[in-house]
């Protein structure tokens, strides 16, 4: 592989598999988010998962369906400014707000994760990279904890994501992704509202808390927006070196990257396989 790929590929594993939105959450409310989310009533889990599905049905349809398909340059802060907007909105109104909240920031940041797509060369028209887009919800990233699991986690999302999908994709490659189509994608939106529904229910724990209001729960949406978008960045970036690569030959040198420079701060770029 040319070394600027092997960079620019090094660049995107770290990005998957060191990235947590939960740990740059925690610093905003100043505690571990995990002990914020102890606070949530334990039927929460079940409201924040439907809520979470609800969202994402409703963000496909506005964002992937009514997008420019022409390439433009991502408008990434402008979609992060309106973010903020609405996690402003859900700060001031606390947990109340977020079946209200959550689709709108849902599709905005489809949007953008679509808009960085078209900049990598995906066809919005084409099905596999429409999948691809909503797929980025579910790179929630890596965790320093599971360091163990780390070397497989971004393929592993996307194996699972895969097998979740069963026959769809086929059913859709026959009847064509419209509209009227899109109740097929059922299985995709759960398998991804399923790990979506984590990082969500950290962000409404975090909203939650009495000190956070108006000003934090824009800045936690702000965390949000810009996780993501890195993680669009960074999967777009392997898309595009599989189509140059092959898929079975990125996946090796992913996995052999990330395997080389596991629990390392400062990763390296490996010579060879």
């Amino acid at each position: 592989m040319h070394q600027v790929d092997l960079l620019v590929l090094t660049d995107a594993a770290q990005q998957l598999e060191s990235s947590n939105v939960a740990t740059s959450i925690s610093h905003i409310v100043g505690m571990p988010i995990e002990k914020a989310m102890s606070a949530l009533p334990g039927h929460w889990s079940n409201i924040v998962t439907r809520i979470t599905k609800k969202a994402l049905e409703k963000a496909l349809d506005a964002a992937l369906f009514s997008i420019n398909k022409k390439p433009t340059k991502p408008k990434n802060k402008i979609h992060s400014l309106f973010v903020g907007i609405s996690g402003a909105v859900g700060g001031s109104f606390g947990i109340a707000a977020l079946a209200v909240e959550l689709p709108v920031s849902a599709t905005i940041m489809l949007r953008s994760i679509a808009d960085i797509a078209r900049s990598y060369g995906e066809d919005l028209d084409d099905l596999d990279s429409k999948m691809a887009c909503l797929t980025v919800f579910a790179l929630s990233g890596g965790s320093a904890k599971n360091a163990e699991a780390a070397d497989t986690s971004y393929y592993a999302v996307r194996s699972f994501l895969t097998k979740a999908l069963g026959d769809t994709t086929n059913h859709i490659a026959v009847h064509g992704f419209s509209k009227e189509g899109a109740p097929v994608l059922v299985k995709l939106v759960n398998a991804v509202s399923t790990r979506f529904s984590v990082p969500v229910s950290g962000k409404l724990a975090a909203q939650s808390l009495p000190v956070i209001g108006a000003m934090s729960g824009a800045s936690v949406n702000w965390l949000f927006i810009r996780h993501y978008q890195k993680m669009a960045k960074a999967h777009f970036e392997i898309r595009n070196l599989e189509r140059k690569y092959g898929v079975k030959e990125l996946e090796t040198w992913y996995r052999a990257i990330v395997k080389h420079n596991k629990n390392k701060k400062k990763w390296q770029v490996i010579k060879a396989l």
